[in-house]
């Protein structure tokens, strides 16, 4: 996502981050298979991986989960169900696939990491289209 932010001049306007509903990775930079899948895109991905808190529901407009369980982690995080309209299934914004929620390469090999990648540049693609529009017909 923040590729493709950069890629539309919006890194000034647009905060993208990244956040796991476990704390199995922590600190860890992403993965190398990722990481190589992301870099044959022309992508180079950074950063270190950090949990979700409850903090980034006032942090963030939108929270995208991959799956079905990650989406219900973090409602359980809301227990008011104050944010839960920011809560989505980051494949609710694909275009031209029809999987509804992302994969998880970690135990497969590399054409599973290539798959998930295409997906989400389907989705995030799908993503800023949205908050486009939504800006346009809402500006600040």
């Amino acid at each position: 996502m923040n590729h493709l932010i950069a890629q539309s001049n919006l890194s000034g306007q647009i905060i993208c981050d990244s956040a796991g509903t476990s704390s199995y990775h922590v600190g860890s930079p992403p993965d190398r298979r990722m990481a190589i899948a992301a870099q044959q895109r022309g992508v180079t991905l950074r950063g270190s991986a950090r949990q979700f808190t409850r903090d980034d529901f006032a942090a963030f407009d939108r929270i995208l989960a991959m799956d079905r369980d990650n989406f219900a982690d973090i409602c359980l995080l809301d227990s008011t169900g104050t944010h839960r309209d920011k809560v989505h299934l980051m494949c609710d914004f694909c275009t031209r696939y029809t999987l509804r929620e992302v994969p998880d390469p970690y135990y497969g090999g590399p054409e599973g990491f290539n798959q998930v990648i295409d997906l989400l540049f389907d989705a995030c693609e799908g993503l800023l289209d949205d908050v486009m529009q939504r800006t346009a017909q809402n500006p600040l």
